[in-house]
Parts: C-alpha cells; structure tokens; sequence
C-alpha cells in the first residue's frame, strides 16, 4: 500500500542577516510508487537554508532516483575540474531493488550525495542545484525529458568517455593518430595515486563484504543451534533440559546481536568503502576531461601555427585571400587562448579539489574504521558475557 505524504515545509520566517550561510539538506521518507516495472522510490528532500537566492528558509519537494542522475549529469558537464560526488548504482537484480536494506542504503548514499554538493563552494552556487531543491514535480520531470547529448548519457557511458579520452591505443598502432598527452610529473603522480586508491579501495570494500556476509551466516547458524538446542532440552529432565534450555536462548540472543551488528558493519563501515570506490571514478572522469582539454588546447595550438604559416605566405605574395585567412586566424586564436584557459582553469580546480578530497577522505575513513573497532568490540564482550553467564550452570550439569 502506498504511503501519502505532505509536502508542506514549516511556517516561513523572516532571515536574519547576521547569521552564518547555511544549506543543509536531508532525503528522507522513502516511498515505493507504480508497480511492476513502472515502479520506483520516491523521496522527500527538505531543504533548510538563508541564502538569498532561495525561495525561504525551508523547502520540502519530492524526487526520485532519475532526478539526482539529472543533477550529477548537469554538474560534470558545467564544472569541468571539480571532482562530481557520485551516486550509488541502480541495483540490477530486481528482488534486491526494494528491498528494506537496499532502499536505506539508497537513501543514506542520496543524502550524503546531495549534501557534498551544498557544502562545497562552488557547486552550492549552481543554478542546477537551486532548481533540483525547489522546482516542481512537473518541472523536473520536463526538465529531464528535454535533456539531449553528455545529459543523456548513463554512468557507464560517462566512464567509456573517460577511457577513449585516456588512450587510444587502436589508433597509434595503426599509425591513424599520434597520441597526445601531457608530461607533467606532478600530474603524473596523481595519475598513479588515483589507480592505486581505487585497487585498495575496492580489495577493502572486498573483504568487508565479506566479513558482513560472516557475520549473518554466524548470526543464521546460531539461531538455528538455538532452536536445536531448545527442542533437545525438551527432551531431557528438569536439571539438563533447563541447561539446553537457556543455552539456546542464549543463542538465539547472540543471534540477533550478530544481524544487528551486521547491518552496523554494512552501513557504517564497507558502504563508506564502496563510496569512496565511486568517488574514485569520478575522480577518473575529471582526470579525461582533463586529457581531454590538453588534447584541445594542443590541436588548436598546432592548427593556428599552420594557419599563421599559410598567412605569411599568402601576405608574402599579396593574395587577395590575405583578409579572409586573418580573420580565420584571429577566431582560431581566439579559440585557441579560449581552450589554453579552460585548461589552466580544469588543472587549478584539480590541484584544490585533489586537497580537499584527501581531507575529507582521511576524516571519514577515521570514522569508518573507528566504528568498525568500535562495533567489533561491542560485539566480542557481548558473546563472550553471553557465554560466560552460562558457564556455572553448565558446570553444574557437567558434575552431576
């Protein structure tokens, strides 16, 4: 049954100029509507802020996963250098794509997604974003069917535009295009830290996988000796069958301590991983559209010293053409110092965004892994008090 929801934001007050800028963001309420395969999740995204260009101080609109994907999409193409935050994928096994789990993973990576982009200085500014957080249903939903070119592209689409930019490797053994590509060593640092990151990345997320996937089988099996050992203490006299008896309710206790902390470890400590592993590939993408305005800015470069060749020549043999091939050459000059600035802009943003994405990396892998400790602790006094409460009455059985 689907749920109603208001979408009505609190009581407007006025703004008080002296206090800090703020824009927080949540992405709440997850909601299931349609059936079939015309279904999907809706959520309510409320807006709290005092900048001025925003309608109040609060806003309260409803999305759905297509309308990050047009959020994201809109940002990459506007804001070439700015490492994009990513957005979870879309769950390709149809049981898995509504279930309880899969849906607050969801909406816990849409929320965090949503919130780096207002907290950070330049993408908090976009037009984009300002429209995402406070247009209508209608409007959002003209908005996407409108979209042609980079803005209809998946995810997928977007990485292979980064590997055709990073190599094209047919092309130079066939002789057909020589490579260009820049020589940088401080580039090429970053380049080789990127990589590294993501293998050590995903062998981490890997191997929290799989302590999660333990950590539930072990929950499953106890839980199964539990109910075991209660039917067998079932069987036994008064002094045994209690002992069966409180051991597997003792189990059955420890049982749902492992599911609970599972579900602990998969949220807080390799969803955190697997994030960072999509903010890694976003990271790639900026890198090709990186090569990709060095490849610019070179073609250009070479092309206009061919065209300033040709008019030499044709100014040396005053041809009629002389006027018409300088303004060919003041456009291509134009565009070429255009391409040279873009570039320098794309590796300047680079330089900061690379900084700021350490920073922040650093911080939330402490808390990733703090919590990780944290719980595993939790967990290892709990079964071995668990244990240990039981230990005098089946001493006692044993010395009978």
């Amino acid at each position: 049954m689907e749920q109603q929801r208001s979408l009505s934001g609190s009581s407007q007050s006025p703004r008080s100029p002296s206090s800090q800028p703020y824009l927080s963001v949540s992405v709440t309420d997850p909601v299931k509507l349609g059936n079939g395969v015309q279904a999907y999740i809706s959520y309510r995204v409320i807006t709290k802020t005092n900048f001025p260009e925003y309608q109040g101080p609060e806003k309260i609109v409803i999305r759905r996963y297509s309308d990050f994907i047009w959020l994201r999409d809109r940002l990459f193409e506007k804001y070439k250098g700015i490492f994009i935050p990513p957005l979870p994928e879309k769950s390709a096994v149809e049981k898995f794509r509504f279930s309880a789990e899969f849906i607050e993973m969801r909406r816990q990576a849409l929320d965090i997604f949503v919130n780096r982009i207002a907290s950070h200085n330049l993408l908090q500014q976009s037009e984009d974003l300002r429209t995402f957080l406070q247009a209508d249903e209608e409007t959002m939903e003209r908005l996407r069917s409108h979209e042609t070119g980079i803005f209809k592209k998946k995810p997928a689409d977007l990485m292979q535009m980064f590997k055709d930019v990073q190599s094209k490797v047919s092309d130079v053994v066939l002789g057909k295009e020589k490579p260009v590509e820049e020589s940088n060593p401080e580039y090429e640092k970053l380049k080789q830290y990127v990589f590294e990151l993501e293998n050590h990345l995903a062998e981490a997320q890997k191997h929290a996988y799989r302590l999660v996937k333990r950590h539930r089988e072990l929950g499953q099996s106890l839980s199964d000796f539990g109910k075991a050992a209660k039917l067998l203490g079932a069987c036994e006299g008064q002094v045994l069958g209690k002992a069966f008896s409180d051991l597997g309710a003792k189990s059955e206790a420890l049982s749902a301590k492992l599911q609970k902390e599972a579900h602990q470890l998969l949220m807080s400590f390799e969803e955190p991983l697997k994030d960072y592993v999509r903010a890694v590939q976003s990271i790639k993408a900026t890198i090709g559209e990186r090569a990709n305005a060095f490849r610019q800015q070179c073609e250009l470069a070479e092309t206009m010293k061919l065209k300033e060749i040709n008019l030499d020549k044709l100014m040396l043999t005053r041809s009629d053409r002389v006027g018409e091939a300088e303004h060919e050459y003041k456009e291509l000059k134009a565009a070429s110092e255009e391409a040279t600035r873009r570039f320098e802009t794309i590796v300047q943003l680079m330089n900061e965004e690379i900084v700021r994405f350490q920073e922040q990396k650093t911080q939330d892998m402490g808390i990733a892994f703090h919590e990780f400790a944290k719980g595993q602790a939790r967990l290892a006094n709990s079964v071995a008090d668990a244990w240990r409460s039981l230990l005098p009455k089946l001493e006692a059985c044993s010395s009978v």
